[in-house]
């Protein structure tokens, strides 16, 4: 756990608060990449806490969701926040919900008794800070305007970002290996995003970097730039110099998986 906070560039806080808790998060986004280069790698999409801390702290890699928010959640355990994993369906473009245990998140609480605080550094392009869990008021951040929702279902809150909803997470306490099926789908299926594109991004001081496939996307202050990457080795270099990834080869890319 210490090389794991060395590598999110944070020290061990004196108190698992809700201070730490917030710092934590942000640090983690700014330099554990949201990727879902295993999949077009070939490798295999382990749910064991093991598993995910070995590739997260001793590979340097970054991950999707189960991964990341996985590993995240071992890591707030052993600094004294008791951490509760809660699936959630993400909505489509069409306003449909995802399948079961789409993705996960995080229901922290913390040893000031500052509330409970929903918690997600597996979502990409996502609230900078922890969510107040049990406030149902518009909630500022970095990234926008976001608002829990009651959902009169079972005690199901809706997170929007915006006036637009994200996902709907269910409340009752899940375990790592619940998210198995999921993750396998997300993996193999035809019909999931994760399948169909190629993605490595992470947050940024003032924005953030993306690469997909031969393009690297950067944000600064609103503002977007695209650089078209002409090589594999300038690819391989961008991975390295850009997010910490160390590749001995490129992944797949989706349009060439059948080439």
């Amino acid at each position: 756990m210490d090389d794991y906070l060395r590598r999110i560039g944070a020290d061990r806080p004196e108190h698992a608060d809700a201070a730490a808790l917030r710092d934590l998060q942000l640090r983690h986004l700014r330099t554990v990449p949201f990727e879902n280069l295993s999949i077009h790698l070939g490798e295999d999409i382990v749910l064991e806490e093991k598993a995910l801390l070995a590739k997260i702290v001793e590979r340097e890699r970054g991950g999707f969701c189960y991964e990341l928010n996985g590993a995240f959640a071992a890591l707030l355990r052993d600094l004294g926040f008791d951490v509760t994993l809660l699936q959630a369906r993400v909505f489509g473009a069409d306003g449909r919900l995802g399948i079961p245990y789409d993705h996960l998140v995080l229901l922290v609480e913390t040893e000031d008794r500052a509330g409970r605080w929903l918690a997600d550094v597996g979502f990409g392009d996502h609230a900078h800070h922890p969510l107040a869990f049990d406030l149902r008021e518009d909630q500022g951040d970095p990234a926008g305007t976001f608002r829990l929702v009651e959902t009169g279902d079972h005690g199901d809150l809706d997170l929007h970002r915006d006036g637009k909803p994200q996902y709907r997470v269910e409340i009752r306490p899940r375990e790592l290996g619940d998210f198995r099926a999921g993750a396998w789908w997300h993996s193999t299926s035809p019909q999931s995003h994760f399948t169909k594109s190629l993605v490595c991004s992470r947050l940024t001081e003032d924005g953030r970097i993306t690469l997909s496939g031969h393009t690297l996307v950067t944000t600064r202050r609103g503002e977007r730039y695209e650089q078209p990457l002409g090589s594999d080795e300038a690819v391989l270099a961008a991975y390295r110099e850009e997010f910490g990834l160390r590749l001995g080869r490129l992944p797949l890319e989706p349009h060439r998986a059948d080439c």
